[in-house]
């Protein structure tokens, strides 16, 4: 087991692209931290989403209202790209600014060791694609800025993820023509967010040529759906954005109170990662040998 990728950011931007152009509802979930992005290597998946309410949630303890910053999203991405072999999908919220910034985001990201960014066109500050209270920009206004981020990038399989969230306030047709706009300016998948329904998930996928993002939100407004139906539909990329934190959340916050209330771990010693788990999900064997390695003797 390696303590580092084994493989280059170009070869990871290939192979995504390839995944994705099958169109066979690659589910990707989602990590704001490096140790997060090693349990879902571990797991067998194929990429992963390095999410902005994740990071907005465990870096600042704060909810997803647009208070993440470039510098905060780009330093996640790097340190899990350095330990990663997967292909990031990084979440760039707004693009951080007007079609300059945005240009400049992905500059950064790129050099981050993104695969894919997704940009939408919410209001800045944004908020959860599942939230109330959301507003869009003009839809040339967020031609400019996916014009910008397709003109920025250096590697042809660098993607351009273009995501509308004009469903909940212009309705579905305005939001798949939005869509239809940024594909013309230049993104390689467009990401319809939160249809409420099958029928318009089948909307998404049959007027729109490129391939489509869906996000699978336990609690949201679009229905959850397996992998066989998302693939039957037609969708690429199926984001569980921020399923693991869930999961750690629910974890800690069942373990801490057993803790408080017995003053031992004894009702949820089951429930704890064993030691040697730990190490092995952080690869401390790989570090043991490079240790060894770099020794003086």
């Amino acid at each position: 087991m390696s303590s580092v990728p084994t493989s280059s950011l170009a070869e990871r931007r290939k192979r995504f692209r390839a995944a994705l152009d099958a169109r066979q509802a690659l589910l990707v979930p989602g990590a704001a931290n490096a140790l997060t992005a090693r349990i879902i290597e571990d797991a067998g998946f194929e990429a992963i989403y390095v999410t902005g309410a994740g990071i907005a949630n465990t870096l600042l303890g704060a909810p997803d209202i647009g208070l993440v910053t470039m510098t905060e999203i780009a330093g996640v991405t790097g340190t899990i790209s350095e330990i990663s072999d997967l292909p990031l999908v990084v979440d760039m919220d707004t693009g951080f600014g007007n079609a300059l910034n945005t240009h400049r985001t992905v500059k950064v990201l790129e050099r981050a060791g993104a695969a894919a960014v997704q940009i939408e066109d919410q209001v800045f500050p944004k908020k959860c694609g599942h939230f109330d209270g959301k507003g869009v920009i003009p839809t040339a206004e967020m031609v400019q800025k996916v014009r910008a981020a397709s003109e920025a990038r250096d590697d042809p399989n660098f993607l351009i993820i273009a995501r509308t969230d004009a469903r909940a306030i212009e309705g579905m047709d305005a939001a798949l023509e939005r869509a239809q706009r940024y594909i013309d300016a230049g993104a390689d998948l467009t990401f319809v967010e939160a249809p409420t329904s099958v029928e318009e998930m089948r909307a998404i996928t049959s007027a729109l040529s490129v391939p489509q993002v869906a996000n699978m939100v336990v609690g949201g407004r679009t229905p959850l759906l397996d992998q066989v139906a998302l693939a039957e539909i037609g969708f690429s990329l199926i984001l569980y954005a921020n399923t693991p934190l869930q999961a750690a959340m629910r974890a800690m916050g069942d373990v801490l109170g057993a803790l408080k209330r017995d003053g031992n771990l004894d009702a949820v010693r089951d429930r704890l990662a064993e030691f040697d788990e730990r190490q092995r999900f952080v690869h401390k064997d790989a570090y043991d040998a490079l240790e060894k390695r770099y020794a003086v003797e």
